[in-house]
């Protein structure tokens, strides 16, 4: 007996024989009227009867509706039940142990967040600890997305990189065949463009030039400002070490380091100040013993010394480690004429998109770019008390032979 649903069979035998020559194919059945033939034939139909009763009681659990559950229950098998939680752990205990050779310990927090998101949810709305997975449908992702939305107070981004993050659960499911549909292909949501912080030249001048009272405020001023003159992350100046600087093809120093969010390669030459913070730190007690160029503390505790260095030094932004990057991308390259090529490859970005957002913010450089051209219009004016309209027929260089007069006529 074949069972079929959405293309996809099940075979299982029914415990009879039939001679080939007394087999009808078209009904399914024996021909003859014989007692042994009736009963035969009525053992299928019973059996048949069987299958459509599994369906049925199937289709009143709620339950997925494939081939092989329709088999499993008319052989009375009790299908394993695949629990969406219990998935969800099992990838992040995976991940824990991938932590430093294909994932960053940032990208288990940031699934162990969405773990932690998925069982309040599901507490919220279905009053359960964990539930099937074949009960994730279209329903239960627009429904997840209002929970992060309006119980978790999410803003869009952060509600999408955790629909992401529960998107990547449900491929696993579907990979394994324990979800026949998608339920994320209805589900449209995109990431919306934020304006990235970055310090201005006299806000960098402020911070640099600052006297702290405190040694562990001057010790994150300083590694903050090395950040924004090389475009290091938090990460990557954290683990820095003396063997990642290196005499470059222009034979001064340069950063040799691979990025640890992509393990891309990020080579960039070393400023002046950059070289200066790493002379000052080279005999610290802490950095000789590690062999770490720079005694970093926790992300947390940087952040949080930075807030009270904006505060002391009247900087009206929310300032985090991370505005370091920003900054070097900014004010320290594309603001002094680096082409975007070349910060992106310093930066370590794998797409010239990425470094594009740091570009679309820069009205300071289209400021000083119209500068120039303001101070010409300028000049003709004061020069030669022209009207606007000879002001633009004099910078729209006439042709040969026409004059200002006979454009004037015409």
């Amino acid at each position: 007996m074949r069972i079929t649903v959405d293309g996809k069979r099940a075979e299982v035998t029914t415990g009879r024989e039939c001679l080939p020559s007394k087999w009808n194919s078209s009904s399914g059945r024996a021909n003859g009227t014989k007692e042994d033939v009736r009963t035969f034939n009525a053992y299928l139909d019973d059996l048949q009867k069987k299958v459509y009763e599994a369906h049925r009681q199937l289709s009143e659990a709620d339950m997925q509706i494939t081939a092989e559950s329709i088999k499993n229950k008319l052989l009375g098998r009790s299908e394993k039940r695949r629990m969406i939680v219990e998935i969800f752990k099992g990838h992040n205990e995976m991940m824990a142990n991938l932590v430093g050779k294909d994932y960053s310990k940032g990208t288990l927090t940031c699934f162990q967040t969405s773990l932690k998101h998925t069982i309040d949810f599901l507490k919220w709305k279905y009053k359960v600890t964990d539930l099937d997975v074949r009960q994730i449908n279209s329903e239960f992702i627009a429904n997840y997305d209002f929970f992060l939305r309006s119980e978790r107070n999410c803003k869009n981004n952060s509600a999408v990189k955790n629909m992401k993050n529960f998107g990547k659960i449900v491929r696993i499911c579907i990979s394994n065949g324990w979800i026949n549909v998608d339920p994320f292909t209805h589900y449209k949501s995109a990431m919306k463009r934020v304006d990235r912080v970055f310090l201005t030249t006299n806000e960098l001048q402020l911070i640099a030039g600052k006297q702290f009272v405190t040694k562990r405020l001057s010790q994150v001023r300083d590694i903050f400002m090395f950040c924004c003159f090389t475009g290091l992350a938090f990460a990557d100046v954290k683990k820095l070490q003396r063997n990642n600087l290196v005499v470059g093809v222009d034979g001064d120093q340069w950063i040799e380091i691979k990025r640890q969010k992509t393990n891309t390669p990020s080579n960039i030459p070393l400023l002046p100040t950059a070289l200066e913070l790493i002379e000052n730190y080279s005999s610290h007690p802490q950095s000789a013993t590690t062999g770490k160029i720079f005694p970093v503390l926790s992300n947390q505790k940087m952040n949080a010394y930075l807030a009270e260095i904006a505060d002391v030094c009247g900087i009206d932004k929310k300032i985090t480690f991370h505005i370091a990057r920003h900054t070097f991308a900014t004010t320290v390259t594309l603001l002094n004429g680096v082409p975007i090529e070349t910060v992106s490859k310093m930066l370590g970005h794998t797409n010239l998109r990425i470094t594009q957002h740091y570009a679309k913010i820069l009205d300071i450089k289209v400021a000083a770019d119209m500068a120039p051209l303001r101070a010409k219009f300028q000049q003709k004016a004061c020069c030669s008390n022209a009207s606007m309209l000879e002001i633009v027929e004099i910078e729209s260089n006439p042709l040969p032979g026409r004059t200002l007069q006979k454009n004037r006529k015409r």
